[in-house]
């Protein structure tokens, strides 16, 4: 769910669930190809353009997802003769990524006509409602795809971003802690597609808090510092509280810890 660093905030992002084929920023080997004839302008010889494989409409569309190229790719995917429950997903996100959310929304409920127990397209469903601020129901598919998929660290993050949205930070914090248990790079930016988390100041400031915790846990200082930082400049918590927090009583020796916890009295 690509960490962007806006305004000092790290907004953790609603990762939208890619097929393995336009997923990690790499083409699928079908789709490897085709980026060598998208918009090509070198000459070939006429044997070989002749003899060459022409990459068929969905593989056009993920070479074309992986530079970004949505409205494009949304174009080649049209174009293929049956819509399987695969390329209604694949538009699905690349409307997304353009943030057209009523047709990304039309294409994943298209999808799951034709395949309903998707747990990723059921998850990228949920995104668009929680994008829209629509909680309540992204919090029913989240649910439902966890269901479907019970140890899916992607579903899970963003279950636990949508319960800290509601004010229920205890279950938003245990959807993380199974996340992580699951997948403990989950946070990490690995190049999935990603859909910027609309949460205010308070819920960033939880999440910021809850992820400061958990590296404190884990013993990684420098992660439990950036973003306790974080959570203190967003006001989620005070230094106060954070000095008597037994969570970082790991951190309590750390010259870095007691610097940032003695800031306030400068």
């Amino acid at each position: 769910m690509q960490r962007l660093t806006v305004n000092r905030w790290i907004l953790l992002p609603l990762l939208v669930a890619v097929p393995p084929s336009v997923s990690n920023g790499q083409p699928s080997q079908a789709a490897s190809v085709t980026p060598v004839q998208v918009g090509s302008t070198a000459a070939e010889p006429a044997s070989a353009v002749s003899t060459q494989k022409q990459p068929m409409p969905e593989e056009l569309g993920d070479a074309l997802v992986i530079h970004r190229r949505y409205q494009a790719a949304i174009a080649a995917y049209s174009k293929a003769q049956q819509k399987t429950a695969e390329i209604w997903n694949k538009m699905g996100i690349a409307y997304q990524m353009m943030f057209d959310s009523s047709d990304a929304m039309r294409c994943y409920k298209e999808s799951l006509k034709l395949n309903p127990r998707n747990a990723q397209v059921v998850n990228n469903l949920a995104t668009v409602y929680a994008s829209l601020k629509m909680y309540g129901r992204a919090d029913r598919l989240y649910r439902k795809a966890l269901k479907l998929d019970p140890k899916s660290a992607v579903v899970l993050k963003n279950y636990g971003t949508n319960l800290l949205a509601e004010h229920k930070d205890k279950k938003g914090w245990r959807a993380y802690e199974q996340a992580v248990a699951i997948d403990p790079e989950i946070f990490a930016d690995r190049g999935s597609p990603t859909v910027e988390d609309p949460s205010n100041v308070r819920v960033r400031g939880a999440m910021n808090y809850y992820m400061a915790a958990g590296c404190a846990r884990a013993g990684n200082a420098d992660c439990a510092l950036k973003y306790l930082r974080l959570a203190l400049d967003e006001g989620f918590t005070t230094r106060k509280k954070a000095a008597s927090d037994s969570q970082f009583a790991s951190l309590r020796d750390n010259p870095a810890f007691k610097e940032l916890l003695a800031e306030q009295h400068k």
